[in-house]
């Protein structure tokens, strides 16, 4: 593009998403404009945005390279620069036409000045050695703005985005309106200004865009240079603009493909206040500039994956915001990548950061999906939104559990304890000759069969495998009346008296009167043989 390429550092196993947008080919015949640059026709620009988060959910570094490659727009910008080299220093009518500002003339000695700077336009340093010696002499120059537009120009070849923004918004502050609206006569560095123009606000917006520790004004000026870009590109990219050797087709593509760069451009700007808050580990201010982002750009996946980081990083303890911070995420990773600005093939890493955290705060994927489709719909979640953590939902299970088997929990609590390292401490504490309310249980055993005083219970779950093992041995106050049928469950209360852990065992008394639902049957005696009753018979005799 503009020999312009700032190096990122990008480890490739810390990198979660890289937005890489590559362009289709060169428009305007890059091979001639390159005879006459100098450049080779491969160009980009990337907009290096890193974030790290890190918090109860572990260290977890988000990198957001925007690749702006623009192979194509480097043949309708960058190489186009050089293109009115030959004839610039001879341009001395480019603004006399009609309804123009008067003609521009060189001062005396000027033109040696510039002339030897465009000698130097292969060697940005020595040219803007130039450039400085052109403003130095000659500060109120007629040429002064194709000046700036030139210094913009080296700038960008020298890797210097903050003096690109500088030179470039003294040339933003001319009526753009007028000049995109206007017949397209005027002159600037000896091409024409529309284009001259809108390289420059490109150049701005990306470079507001890339800047480390870029201040307030310099991103409102990136911000404004990327709106025009929006605004002014389809009023450049029409027929009457479009080079001889270029189709129709291609010409469209390289107005979208501009356009794409800077709505970008505009993103990235958007971000970079969150991103300089999460290296300050500045949580609300974090949080504040990443949900401004997310209202300014509503489709942006970044900023909804950005939130949703420093929502997990700076509010672990709180439910709501880590249900928003799920929201967002599950946002990111399940919009259109055409409209969200994230690559298809980078999704699957977000989807996977996205899994990990649910299944850590809900203990399964279960809803995970659901939350995905929902979330395509809204950049926020709906009032009252709620994620259920993992002991949310087992505290719910346990209340349902409870409210379904009562005397099944109410003995889960107390074996619990009693199975514990200090069961033997709270059986004779708290449960030793207390009151248990109604248990339900199976009979596993009576002793004796028949008129027990004692009978062998277990206290199984739903799905207790047989045979059932004996947890309590129940002492009645009187034997009871016929033979308990063995397997039947039935109710009682009563009050422990003794506990052994090993074997574990509760001996619990009760009354008779108390057990419920055991069903009994009459006990039968076996009749005594012939031989004997014959015998007694004769001895009476």
């Amino acid at each position: 593009w503009f020999g312009y390429t700032p190096q990122v550092s990008h480890p490739l196993h810390k990198r979660l998403v890289a937005e890489r947008l590559e362009h289709p080919e060169p428009l305007l015949g890059t091979s001639s404009w390159n005879k006459l640059s100098g450049q080779k026709s491969g160009c980009a620009m990337r907009i290096g945005v890193i974030f790290e988060g890190r918090g109860r959910q572990g260290a977890h570094v988000h990198r957001f390279s925007m690749d702006l490659r623009t192979t194509a727009t480097c043949a309708v910008f960058g190489a186009a620069v050089l293109a009115g080299t030959a004839q610039y220093c001879h341009a001395q009518d480019t603004g006399s036409q009609p309804g123009v500002r008067s003609p521009k003339k060189y001062k005396e000695g000027e033109y040696e000045i510039v002339s030897q700077a465009y000698k130097d336009v292969s060697d940005p340093a020595k040219e803007i050695a130039g450039l400085d010696a052109w403003a130095q002499k000659f500060p109120d120059s007629d040429y002064r703005e194709d000046r700036a537009y030139l210094y913009v120009q080296a700038c960008l070849k020298l890797n210097q985005p903050a003096k690109v923004l500088e030179y470039g918004s003294q040339l933003m502050s001319k009526d753009l309106n007028a000049i995109f609206n206007g017949p397209g006569t005027e002159q600037l560095a000896g091409l024409p200004l529309k284009l001259t123009m809108l390289n420059v606000l490109y150049s701005v917006a990306l470079n507001a865009a890339y800047l480390p520790g870029a201040s307030a004004d310099q991103l409102a000026l990136g911000e404004k240079a990327a709106r025009a870009v929006v605004e002014f590109a389809p009023k450049y990219f029409t027929s009457e603009n479009k080079p001889a050797a270029q189709t129709e087709a291609a010409w469209a593509t390289a107005r979208a493909d501009v356009m794409s760069k800077a709505g970008t451009a505009m993103v990235a700007i958007a971000l970079k206040p969150g991103q300089e808050a999460q290296q300050k580990k500045d949580c609300p201010g974090q949080e504040t500039a990443f949900a401004k982002a997310l209202a300014d750009y509503p489709d942006s996946g970044a900023a909804a994956y950005q939130l949703g980081v420093a929502l997990l990083s700076c509010e672990a303890g709180s439910p709501d915001k880590v249900a928003q911070a799920l929201w967002e995420i599950a946002r990111a990773s399940s919009l259109d990548p055409a409209k969200s600005g994230l690559e298809a093939k980078d999704l699957p890493g977000i989807e996977s950061y996205l899994k990990k955290v649910y299944i850590r705060i809900h203990g399964s994927e279960e809803g995970l999906d659901r939350l995905s489709r929902q979330a395509v719909g809204s950049p926020a979640p709906p009032a009252g939104f709620k994620i259920k953590s993992a002991t949310d939902i087992e505290q719910e299970k346990q209340a349902e559990f409870e409210a379904g088997h009562p005397q099944l929990a109410l003995w889960m609590k107390i074996k619990g304890q009693l199975a514990d390292s200090n069961g033997d401490q709270y059986f004779q504490g708290q449960l030793k000759d207390a009151a248990v309310p109604e248990l339900r249980g199976t009979l596993v055993q009576a002793n004796p069969a028949c008129h027990p005083k004692e009978l062998l219970v277990a206290v199984p779950l739903p799905d207790a495998a047989k045979p059932l093992k004996a947890e309590i041995s129940l002492k009645l106050d009187k034997p009871l009346g016929g033979k308990p049928e063995a397997g039947r469950e039935f109710l009682w209360e009563g009050v422990p008296t003794a506990f052994t852990k090993d074997p574990f065992m509760l001996t619990m008394e009760t009354e008779a009167a108390k057990i419920v639902g055991l069903k009994t049957e009459p006990c039968t005696t076996a009749p005594a043989s012939s031989g004997a009753k014959k015998g007694t018979a004769n001895r009476k005799k």
